[in-house]
């Protein structure tokens, strides 16, 4: 009686799990092939993982390739893998691809139109990984935003700020905007520091004082050596600018050009170096001013 039961309660499940639940083109979707569909592809995600794991710690890691690359290498690999196990998912449930090409076409005509951003920046993330114009590590300026790159994904691409707060940008931004890579190729950059200083000061004076600052300051490269330019006769001030030449802009470029500017403003008040501030003089050829005291307020 026990083992009727039981073997009743097994065609009962048995048929349960072979309703057709719909139809994908020729092929009646029942709730086992479903199971068995979601399972494929939770393994297909598992064995992207280990693989792309194995790839980058046995694999790439005993390549010349530059560690970014090795990135990029890991993450397409990853993507056709996952891509691939799709369709064999799709094919051990015994979905006919070829019978949903019109469905998919009329369905990727109408994603493209909805979807324009979204491929448009999944194009822009496979160059990024593929030219590499920026690298995991880099420090970018992309606008008014500055940080150092944290994360490429495929459709974004992770900037960490100077605040520690993570701005997620599109990937089309890097592609289609202009992009200053402060770690790009040769980290040595030079930096330019404007200053003024009052009518009446000796030019060479303060250019012996600037290249002091320069060589005072100990993330200042000695070559190429440090200069300084006499830009201008402005309004209100001669017009200089001090060029160093560092490799610390791509790290901290804020706290490089304060250093400086800090260095700067104390070199000139030691020596008695006016730095001015924009003002006019007002001559009058004749008549004189006369100061007249308002009325009192009416009661």
């Amino acid at each position: 009686m026990v083992h009727r039961d039981a073997e009743d309660v097994y065609q009962h499940l048995l048929r349960i799990l072979d309703y057709p639940l719909f139809k994908l083109g020729d092929t009646s979707l029942t709730l086992a092939s479903l199971i068995v569909f979601i399972c494929a592809l939770v393994l297909v995600f598992l064995l992207e993982y280990l693989l792309r794991r194995y790839l980058m710690r046995r694999v790439l890691q005993r390549t010349q390739f530059h560690p970014s690359m090795q990135y990029a290498i890991g993450k397409i690999v990853g993507y056709l893998f996952i891509a691939t196990g799709f369709y064999v998912a799709l094919k051990v449930v015994g979905i006919d691809l070829s019978s949903l090409a019109f469905i998919a076409g009329a369905v990727g005509v109408g994603l493209g139109f909805g979807l324009q951003n979204i491929i448009s920046n999944f194009v822009s993330g496979l160059i990024i990984l593929a030219e590499r114009p920026i690298s995991i590590g880099d420090r970018v300026q992309l606008g008014e935003l500055t940080g150092a790159v944290s994360k490429i994904n495929l459709r974004s691409t992770n900037i960490i700020t100077n605040d520690n707060i993570t701005i997620i940008v599109p990937n089309s931004e890097f592609i289609t905007s202009k992009v200053t890579n402060w770690s790009y190729g040769d980290p040595k950059v030079r930096l330019r520091v404007p200053i003024g200083v009052a009518y009446g000061t000796d030019p060479e004076k303060v250019k012996r004082l600037l290249l002091e600052v320069a060589s005072e300051n100990s993330q200042v490269l000695k070559e190429p050596p440090p200069e300084v330019f006499f830009e201008n006769f402005g309004d209100s001030s001669l017009n200089f600018e001090l060029g160093v030449w560092t490799d610390v802009v791509a790290s901290q470029p804020r706290r490089f050009r304060s250093n400086l500017n800090f260095a700067i403003e104390r070199k000139m008040r030691e020596n008695q170096i006016e730095i001015p501030f924009p003002q006019r003089d007002l001559h009058l050829r004749s008549g004189a001013f006369v100061m007249q005291t308002p009325p009192p307020p009416a009661n």
